[in-house]
């Protein structure tokens, strides 16, 4: 399980990095790379979501 702590955890700093931009620049990494209504980018705003999920409840459990 410490690999998908991992990977949770990168796709939280991915997330973070893309929202420091959108909020910074006005420039989504995301959607630029995926496009704004593909399921790709629907896939991975919910895998950075679920990720969030993940690392709140890991850091609340101990």
């Amino acid at each position: 399980m410490d690999w998908l702590k991992k990977l949770a955890s990168l796709l939280v700093i991915i997330g973070a990095l893309n929202w420091g931009l959108v909020g910074l620049f006005g420039f989504n990494l995301v959607t630029e790379i995926f496009g704004s209504a593909s399921t790709l980018t629907k896939v991975v705003y919910t895998l950075v979501g679920v990720s969030g999920l993940w690392m709140a409840v890991d850091l609340f459990k101990k």
